[in-house]
């Protein structure tokens, strides 16, 4: 069943390939140029090509059947080629018995076959043939009528019965006037189907249009039509034939510069038409998206489909030649030219390719360098491919540096590939601090203030690089060529390269001030605090040499409570609201609620329910079945058997009640 599914697939892409090569037939076809070469030859006399009106009406008329043949139905489409491929067989048994009378009329032979070899190898080979041509028309059918394709078998018969030559091609004519009268006799039955096929479509496509609307029929046509694959594999045969074109004419091998030259130019004549271009489009996304495919699969193995089977990367990189093919005219080109500029926009795909696999590798890598799988396979294979990602973009920069001159696009993709190798460096950089903290078998001091920094360097430089291109692609308006396209695409760089990250860095910048501030602000445990609170952090499950003392007289340490406070602006253990000292009324002995969160956890637990669930970061210390009891802090204690133990709370807080606890004591007096 599934290798029949497989098999509907390719014939629903391949049967439709004709009609889209047809359509870029029709479009590359000049009908006047045409005319003016058919007056120039002897076909000028011929009616057929006396008005050309009628040439423009069947240009039309093909328009029309390309795109009635490129939307029939599956089924439709596979009857009519079968229709097709009999006509081509009936026409195959006319050419056999036309050319078997010729040579008989060559020979001038009328005597019996079996006293002329010559004459009955001519008769076998043509019986053989015309019994095939039959053969397979009543299988293509799906008929056992086999004499209505056998009018082309007359002339044999009857040059087996010795009926003089003459009359053999009186025969012949015969046979193929039946075979026409066939054909025209079995077009009139059928001629209300086509009319019947589009009253039926266009009744389902109202219907459908009424129902869903025109964006589910639009969406119901591409899945139907698979057009991303049908394009792609048109565009691929118009590769194929353009490169069997160049090597059969050429007789000595060409040189390596001259097949990347071949390369080139074979893709800009492929390159000519907007259904050309499409096909292009949709390649470099399906090529894309395979690189990004094998570069997740590089790096994760068989892992890498399980949480993400259907990867939507790929489209970016076709959009983009979309749009700067359109934007620079790519199609309107000559040949030469095109192979310039579309190398050009072939470098910016690769840019945009690299900076992808970049997104992907970046978050397994660091993931990898975290966690303490030890594996030297996994490791060679993240910093194998950091270091392509390292290597390449800054050598594409180069190359692009040496052999063109620069204009904004250049400057597009070189600044992409600075960044790139920056962004990795920077992510190989934070790798080697995570594997130094694993073989030192305990935590840096201030690692996330290092990783913070390298961050914030890179997204400066990032920042920077931005504005400039954007400066230089203002100016080169201002000063050079204005285009609508181009200053389209300057205003979106702006935006999305410029505002939007200079909005994110001000913005963790600030949320970095404040948590450093409410960190400042909190008491810091002395020595005895902390000997007599002899636990450990609830956030990293270490040890606490040092700590800080929330409002609420919880004990954690200042770098774990800071990238806590990046977050949320609560206690990690009872999300109490954390404020500043010098807002609190006190030193803090107090613990300070959120509104209306304790009102609701108490009318919780008086109903006998589980309180609603908090967003707790991993490692708080709290178990899920503390939930269930009236215990304010529960954590974790140090043996590995991970049961729950109240813990005292120091000297500054010991007599003050639990702030669940109290809430249940005032409700119980209510």
């Amino acid at each position: 069943m599934a290798a029949k599914e497989k098999l509907e697939a390719v014939l629903n892409v391949a049967l439709r390939v004709p009609s889209i090569m047809l359509l870029d037939v029709l479009y590359r076809w000049d009908v006047s140029s045409f005319f003016q070469q058919i007056q120039r030859s002897s076909l000028s006399n011929n009616p057929l090509f006396q008005y050309k009106y009628l040439a423009l009406n069947m240009h039309y008329v093909g328009y029309i059947l390309s795109v009635v043949l490129l939307t029939l139905p599956r089924q439709h489409l596979v009857q009519l080629y079968l229709y097709f491929l009999t006509a081509l067989l009936l026409y195959a048994g006319h050419q056999i018995s036309r050319d078997y009378v010729r040579s008989e009329l060559e020979s001038a032979y009328e005597g019996p076959m079996y006293l002329e070899p010559l004459s009955m190898n001519r008769f076998t080979t043509a019986l053989i043939g015309q019994l095939v041509v039959c053969t397979l028309c009543s299988c293509v059918m799906k008929t056992k009528q086999i004499w209505l394709f056998s009018a082309h078998m007359l002339p044999l018969l009857a040059r087996l019965c010795l009926v003089p030559l003459e009359t053999i091609v009186i025969i012949n004519k015969f046979a193929m006037i039946f075979t026409g009268l066939e054909v025209l006799y079995f077009l009139g039955s059928n001629l209300l189907v086509p009319y019947n096929l589009a009253k039926s479509a266009y009744r389902e496509l109202v219907q459908v249009v009424e129902v869903y609307g025109l964006l589910a029929l639009g969406m119901s046509l591409w899945n139907q039509l698979v057009v991303p694959v049908l394009f792609m594999v048109f565009w691929l045969v118009l590769f194929a034939l353009q490169i069997y074109s160049y090597f059969s004419t050429r007789d000595q091998p060409a040189s390596r510069e001259r097949l990347l030259f071949l390369f080139l130019t074979s893709i800009a004549e492929c390159c000519s038409t907007p259904y050309s271009l499409l096909g292009l489009v949709f390649t470099v996304s399906f090529v894309a998206l395979g690189v990004l495919t094998l570069c997740k699969f590089y790096l994760q193995g068989y892992r890498a489909f399980m949480n993400d089977p259907a990867m939507n990367r790929g489209m970016t990189e076709g959009v983009t030649l979309l749009i700067l093919a359109v934007q620079t005219g790519l199609i309107e080109l000559q040949v030469v030219h095109r192979a310039f500029l579309l190398s050009i926009i072939l470098f910016i795909v690769v840019a945009s390719i690299l900076q992808s696999m970049l997104e992907i590798a970046d978050p397994i890598v660091l993931a990898l360098g975290a966690s303490r799988d030890k594996s030297l396979w996994k490791h060679f294979r993240a910093v194998s491919l950091c270091l392509f990602l390292l290597v390449f973009p800054a050598y594409m920069a180069y190359m692009i540096c040496q052999f063109f001159h620069m204009d904004f696009w250049l400057l597009i993709i070189i600044s992409s590939s600075i960044l790139t190798s920056l962004q990795v460096l920077g992510t190989l950089f934070i790798y080697v601090l995570f594997m130094v903290e694993e073989f030192r078998k305990e935590p840096v001091e201030n690692m996330d203030d290092v990783i913070y920094y390298v961050n914030g360097t890179y997204r400066l430089l990032e920042f920077l690089v931005a504005l400039c291109v954007v400066a230089y692609g203002v100016s080169e308006t201002i000063f050079g060529e204005w285009t609508v396209m181009g200053s389209m695409i300057i205003f979106i760089h702006s935006y999305y390269n410029v505002w939007l990250r200079a909005q994110l860095g001000w913005k963790s910048f600030l949320l970095r001030r404040d948590a450093v501030n409410k960190i400042k602000s909190l008491p810091v445990a002395t020595k005895e605090q902390l000997e007599k609170h002899n636990d450990i952090c609830a956030i990293c499950y270490q040890d606490m040499k040092s700590a800080v003392i929330t409002p609420c007289s919880h004990f954690f340490h200042a770098g774990c409570l800071k990238k806590w406070l990046y977050v949320q602006e609560t206690c990690p253990l009872c999300h109490c609201h954390l404020k500043n000292s010098s807002q609190l009324p006190g030193l803090g002995t107090e613990p300070v609620p959120q509104p209306h969160a304790g009102a609701e956890q108490n009318v919780v637990l008086q109903e006998g329910t589980d309180p609603p669930d908090q967003e707790r970061p991993p490692g708080t210390g709290m178990e899920e079945g503390s939930r269930d009891n009236n215990e304010c802090v529960a954590r974790r204690s140090e043996s590995q058997e991970g049961t729950c133990e109240p813990k005292e709370h120091p000297a500054s807080a010991k007599d003050e009640a639990c702030p669940v606890e109290v809430s249940l004591e005032e409700k119980k007096q209510e």
